[in-house]
């Protein structure tokens, strides 16, 4: 009987300790389409490395001019520093402001190959040659833009659910270096759409200006 209650108590306390960790245990967040791994395993910190604390605030943020018409959202994940929806006829395009912290997300170069890797061309070209890739200085700071149109593979609903190839797509997108690490811009959506907030993207990224 001793045998069986001390068996009984230990089997209590080994599933009380597991229901504690899996309550503690974070829930994986994806990276978004495309986007290069963090050098941290996704085990270690449910799928990101922690953003050490004050990167990226104060005077090691970013702030800029939302453009008239963008609708500012709640970001959907940790990863978003910001988010917009971009209102058209053809179809509403999203752009996103990710910040993952020194060290990571990878560079500029290796970025606006990757966004233009997600794209594929009627005639089975080269996407990136058809791309449009700028160097500029914003406040400072080195600013890499890409625009790039065709089949996009790298969509995502709001809920992070991927979605299927879609024709007819565009990617207005930034690399900016930031006071403390990268910064990246992108916005997509239908062509028909991005194609009137060229001027728009280019103003908000324009407007870029060190500290909070």
């Amino acid at each position: 009987m001793h045998r069986f209650t001390l068996a009984l108590l230990v089997f209590l306390v080994a599933s009380t300790l597991a229901a504690a960790v899996a309550a503690q245990d974070p829930k994986p967040q994806e990276l978004p389409p495309g986007h290069p791994q963090m050098t941290v395993p996704p085990a270690s910190t449910g799928g990101l490395p922690a953003v050490p604390e004050g990167s990226g605030t104060g005077e090691k943020g970013l702030t800029w001019k939302v453009p008239e018409g963008w609708t500012a959202e709640a970001p959907s994940s940790s990863m978003r520093r910001a988010q917009y929806r971009v209102a058209g006829e053809a179809g509403d395009g999203e752009c996103v402001v990710y910040y993952f912290g020194p060290g990571q997300g990878g560079g500029a170069r290796a970025n606006v190959e990757r966004w233009a890797g997600q794209f594929t061309q009627p005639d089975g070209g080269s996407s990136l040659e058809k791309a449009s890739i700028r160097e500029l200085e914003v406040e400072g700071m080195p600013v890499t833009t890409i625009e790039v149109t065709g089949t996009y593979a790298g969509s995502m609903t709001m809920r992070g659910a991927a979605q299927g190839q879609e024709p007819g797509q565009m990617l207005l997108g930034a690399v900016v270096e930031g006071p403390d690490a990268n910064w990246f811009f992108k916005l997509t959506g239908p062509e028909a759409t991005l194609t009137g907030q060229r001027d728009a993207f280019a103003a908000m990224i324009g407007s870029l200006h060190q500290g909070e």
